[in-house]
């Protein structure tokens, strides 16, 4: 942690957003997909559909032809439809703060819900995707099979002021150094601590 705060104290989301609503849309888009591609497809899926009641109303086919350069775009563009509608007909169109409360909203598991969260409501809460499953592993922070096991190993362990941060420091990091394939060991700052950097000079 000590690495990442002298390296990158301010590590935010790479996805581009505006509001709530915005980085909610953008979080499901996300799903096997790049922040890269999501930012170009957002600026016109939200100059159509800006908020939930307009994106509620709109017809289904609608919503795929603005985002059928994504991945998986019909059942993300059904899961828009119906967070927009639950949204605007249960919570007032405003997004919920509480994870569980998020994962009611179509396409909103987990990992998103804790992505939302956190970052908008800065709530202690560790999202874990693929690069945080894998460098969390990779350097000992956790030891975990599952990523429901690698969040309650790194909330428990990560002091509270620090998860916000800490979620996209192992995001950034997987990235761009500790990559899955051809991870950058030689340039790592981390290597010393490092389990699977070890490991590897073992061999």
């Amino acid at each position: 942690m000590a690495y990442f705060l002298e390296h990158n104290p301010e590590a935010d989301t790479e996805l581009e957003y505006g509001n709530p609503f915005e980085l909610l849309v953008a979080v499901i888009l996300s799903a096997q997909c790049t922040d890269k591609r999501v930012n170009i497809i957002m600026p016109p899926l939200m100059a159509r559909f800006p908020d939930p009641v307009s994106m509620a109303a709109a017809e289904t086919a609608d919503i795929y032809e603005l985002i059928k350069s994504c991945s998986y775009p019909n059942n993300k563009a059904k899961h828009l439809s119906g967070m927009s509608k639950m949204l605007a007909g249960e919570f007032g169109g405003t997004v919920p703060s509480d994870p569980a409360q998020l994962q009611r909203l179509p396409g909103v598991g987990r990992k998103t819900a804790n992505v939302i969260a956190a970052v908008i409501y800065s709530k202690p809460v560790m999202a874990v995707d693929t690069h945080v499953f894998r460098v969390a592993n990779r350097i000992g922070l956790t030891d975990a099979k599952t990523p429901l096991s690698s969040e309650l190993q790194l909330t428990k362990h990560i002091p509270e002021e620090l998860i916000n941060r800490a979620h996209h420091w192992l995001i950034l990091h997987g990235r761009y150094v500790c990559r899955a394939q051809k991870p950058a060991c030689a340039s790592c700052g981390l290597s010393a601590l490092c389990r699977f950097y070890r490991e590897l000079q073992a061999r």
